[in-house]
């Protein structure tokens, strides 16, 4: 039996099986769960949660954490929307309005992963301590800009990236393919791994530490910033506040695929899983009308639970 429970804990598909073990246990309480209609909710938001979760994985792998992600989100948000607005943006009517707001939003992104990344790399500040305070003042930086207000009126064009399922699956699973092969047959991706087991070791082996923690998190914004492309797109208003919902989901996820918050581990298909039952307890718990605070203690209970798993994964061995 012991056996048996190491090698269900050690395998990749373990948070699938939880997956549909969950469901089997709420359909009878929400019918319309397994509806056509809620599996498209479902996966309208699922796909941008997995990209920012990927960048937040490869954070974690080696080590760190971002928790900036959710304010990079609302800046991106704001920033692209004040330059593509069909009324005040500096691109109004522009045919480049739209890849030029995206590219404006990644660079961003970017910006503020690099920023993290050499705060944390070169400073030896503990990575809480620094994406806390990045998450802090960007928020209140996406807020000043605008003083709270949303942006509306945003091209056609730009709204299509997030409004269809389709382009927004195309975006994840060419996210999600090139994040694998990053981490499986890259020199980048050895050198996460390396660091996140012991970045001492792996600077007297070679591996330029602090670059790859640059990298990182320079990955983790970018994806952060794409996301927010899907999410503006969605609401089809610029936010300053359109991440702050998801601040729990984006760690919560990538802990609950088996992402270790020790470091050195991480797959992207267990990353998958982690959003796909993260969003599976959230649509379920809004089916059954409960509240928000409901919702997030629930997915707090979730989230340590994941916590636990992670400390008897690391008890019971690497897979």
């Amino acid at each position: 039996m012991t056996a048996l429970v190491r090698r269900a804990l050690l395998s990749d598909y373990f948070v699938l099986g939880l997956c549909v073990l969950y469901a089997a246990v709420v359909v009878p309480f929400t019918p319309s769960f397994l509806s056509v209609g809620n599996g498209t909710n479902i996966l309208s938001t699922l796909f941008p949660l997995l990209i920012v979760a990927l960048g937040q994985m490869a954070v974690l792998i080696t080590g760190g954490i971002d928790l900036s992600a959710t304010a990079v989100i609302g800046l991106t948000s704001i920033v692209g929307a004040m330059a593509i607005n069909d009324e005040t943006g500096w691109l109004a009517g522009s045919p480049l309005a739209t890849p030029s707001g995206v590219v404006i939003m990644l660079a961003i992104g970017a910006a503020v992963g690099m920023f993290n990344g050499l705060a944390v790399a070169r400073s030896g500040m503990p990575p809480f301590m620094v994406t806390f305070a990045s998450m802090t003042g960007f928020s209140g930086l996406a807020v000043w800009l605008t003083h709270s207000k949303a942006i509306n009126a945003l091209p056609s064009a730009f709204v299509v990236l997030g409004g269809r399922t389709g382009v927004a699956f195309g975006i994840a699973l060419a996210v999600a393919g090139f994040a694998h092969l990053m981490l499986s047959r890259s020199l980048l991706g050895r050198w996460l791994y390396a660091v996140g087991h012991n970045p001492r070791a792996a600077l007297i082996s070679g591996v330029p530490v602090s670059g790859v923690v640059v990298s990182a998190y320079v990955v983790s914004g970018f994806l952060a910033a794409l996301a927010a492309v899907l999410y503006t797109g969605q609401a089809e208003t610029g936010s300053p506040v359109l991440g702050q919902r998801i601040f729990l989901d984006i760690i919560g996820a990538t802990v609950i695929g088996g992402t270790s918050l020790s470091g050195g581990k991480g797959k992207v298909l267990w990353t998958v899983f982690g959003v796909l039952f993260l969003k599976l307890v959230d649509n379920s718990m809004n089916l059954l009308n409960l509240s928000i605070f409901t919702i997030t203690m629930a997915k707090g209970a979730v989230i340590l639970l994941a916590a636990c798993l992670d400390s008897a994964r690391a008890r019971l061995g690497t897979p």
